[in-house]
């Protein structure tokens, strides 16, 4: 599974990065004129922030001193010249495979167009939603609008059709009749000759009468381009110069299949080039086929955007990640309590393109580190079991800045709901106060919110139970325990805000005036009385968390049940 899985990137700006030249510019998110001076590749997209201006200095994108260079469309070394204008990107997931990679640096003008070929039902919604979860909505979309609509390549039929039927009037390519029994016995004769299976161009050389016959007939048939030899070479953004010889090694492609549905090959095509997209950015996969794709252009008479093609994104064990995977899929992560800026965190990290790798960069700094000339062409291995790690440093961030902790808590206020309903005895265990305390407390010590509905922290939520039995076991003191418990509480009502340092004093203290029970037991029975748990948080973390009203609360329990 690639990182940047169908997205195509851009920037809105002036200027787009192939070619040193005099000239570098600005660039507009549709809102607002920005300056900026530092690109950023995220993996799945390709930022091109740009300072400038034209005052005949020659401007630079953050590279290093070997590699400084400005962009213009002015200075195209492969011909792929762009009217001034936006830059612009399109995402266009399959609704089918709901595995989004959503990390894009939020300036990009960002379009989502789906595949609705073998739709899920709701797929599509759900892609939207989670872009904005992870704080990138498009611009223009199935759900917004826009004005190169539509986004549903279901409702985008005639335009392949006429793109289709455009090439086949031109010569550039044909209907094809073959059965697909035919094309299982090429394949099956191919394999057993030790050859690469490969369409033999047989209906390339139909005779106008027989085409007209079988057209007469009404044969199913799709439509299939003319591959031709003399590929331009084409300079990619991460790989360099390529070019391949597709029409020695290929039979000529389906383009337009018989439901009228195209292939990626045209789709991809048509789309970027009607909804003005400069520049792709897809996987390394797609590499040997962009020779394909842009004899495709040159037949439609169409200027082709700049693509780059990034590394994929593997398992730790080197396999491809894959749909099949549930725990992969952007809701399993939501769900779980992962925050987007852990997810962009993570992959960056096992990715390139920078100096040095530290654990906890924000955008902004991800922007500033950005080095292009790390970027390398080897697959990144991704191992998510040190997601979590990366997520409680990113939650601890939230935690301290107040928005988006006020943010953490809305979510920890629907958790609560949701797995403790009923049992939750005392509604103010809800209130936006007392949550932010939890979370402040027990910052670096959880991995994500979910981790404090767990049964580890329960107590904080629903008042425990526990028996005579537990407590006697530790103590014949008990009693006189919850009696001192209850009147320190006392003693700290005045409004004096507890403290963890504060309260381990006050412990200790405490247990010095019982008669035979030792300070480890009086821990342990003050512990059972607060979560009915033998381990947890330290017990002067636990009574902060609580307050003096609940542990007084508690404890009048614990006399209560002898």
């Amino acid at each position: 599974m690639l990182l940047s899985s169908f997205i195509h990137f851009s920037t809105p700006s002036r200027c787009l990065p192939i070619k040193t030249c005099t000239r570098c510019c600005q660039y507009s998110t549709g809102r607002s004129v920005r300056k900026v001076d530092t690109p950023v590749l995220l993996k799945n997209t390709l930022t091109f922030n740009r300072s400038g201006g034209h005052g005949g200095k020659q401007q630079y994108i953050g590279l290093n001193s070997s590699q400084k260079r400005c962009f213009s469309s002015e200075c195209d070394e492969v011909g792929h010249q762009h009217e001034h204008g936006d830059v612009r990107v399109r995402f266009a997931p399959s609704p089918t495979d709901l595995i989004t990679h959503l990390h894009t640096h939020t300036p990009t003008h960002t379009h989502l167009h789906t595949d609705q070929s073998r739709l899920v039902p709701g797929a599509a919604e759900s892609i939207e939603d989670m872009l904005e979860w992870a704080g990138i909505p498009p611009d223009e979309s199935p759900r917004g609008g826009g004005q190169y609509g539509p986004y549903l390549q279901s409702q985008r039929l005639s335009l392949y059709s006429q793109a289709a039927d455009s090439l086949v009037q031109t010569g550039k390519a044909y209907r094809c009749f073959c059965s697909q029994q035919r094309l299982e016995l090429l394949k099956r004769e191919a394999l057993r000759s030790g050859q690469t299976p490969r369409y033999d161009n047989r209906c390339r050389h139909l005779r106008p009468d027989q085409l007209e016959e079988k057209l007469d007939q009404k044969v199913p048939h799709v439509i299939r381009f003319r591959l031709e030899s003399g590929v331009e070479p084409f300079n990619d953004l991460v790989f360099g110069w390529n070019r391949h010889e597709v029409a020695q090694v290929e039979g000529d492609p389906v383009v337009l299949k018989a439901d009228g549905f195209p292939t990626y090959h045209l789709a991809n095509v048509v789309d970027d080039h009607l909804m003005k997209v400069s520049h792709v950015l897809r996987g390394s996969e797609w590499l040997i086929s962009t020779s394909k794709h842009l004899l495709l252009y040159r037949a439609l008479g169409w200027k082709p955007p700049v693509f780059g093609h990034l590394p994929l994104l593997l398992n730790r064990d080197g396999s491809k990640l894959s749909k099949r995977q549930g725990d992969i899929y952007i809701q399993s992560f939501q769900r779980s309590g992962a925050l987007p800026e852990a997810l962009l965190d993570i992959t960056t990290h096992c990715g390139s393109g920078f100096n040095s790798n530290r654990v906890g960069r924000k955008m902004e700094e991800l922007i500033a580190e950005f080095n292009p000339s790390k970027i390398t062409t080897h697959s990144a291995l991704l191992d998510l079991d040190k997601l979590p790690e990366f997520n409680k440093i990113h939650l601890q961030q939230r935690i301290d800045d107040a928005v988006q902790c006020d943010w953490l808590v809305r979510d920890l206020q629907v958790r609560i709901q949701e797995v403790y309903g009923t049992q939750v005895q005392d509604q103010d265990v809800l209130q936006p106060d007392y949550i932010t305390r939890i979370l402040h407390l027990r910052k670096g010590h959880i991995s994500s919110v979910s981790d404090l509905v767990s049964s580890e922290y329960s107590y904080l939520w629903v008042r425990p139970s526990f028996s005579d039995q537990q407590m006697t076991a530790l103590s014949s003191e008990t009693q006189h325990i919850a009696t001192l418990v209850i009147r320190l509480m006392e003693g700290l009502k005045g409004g004096e805000e507890l403290t963890v340092d504060q309260l381990s004093v006050e412990l200790k203290t405490l247990a010095k005036k019982t008669s035979n029970t030792k300070y480890r037991d009086v821990m342990k029975i003050i512990r059972l009385a607060l979560s009915g748990l033998q381990q947890g948080p330290s017990v002067a973390e636990m009574m902060v968390s609580l307050g003096p009203s609940e542990i007084t609360h508690r404890f009048n329990r614990v006399l209560q049940q002898h």
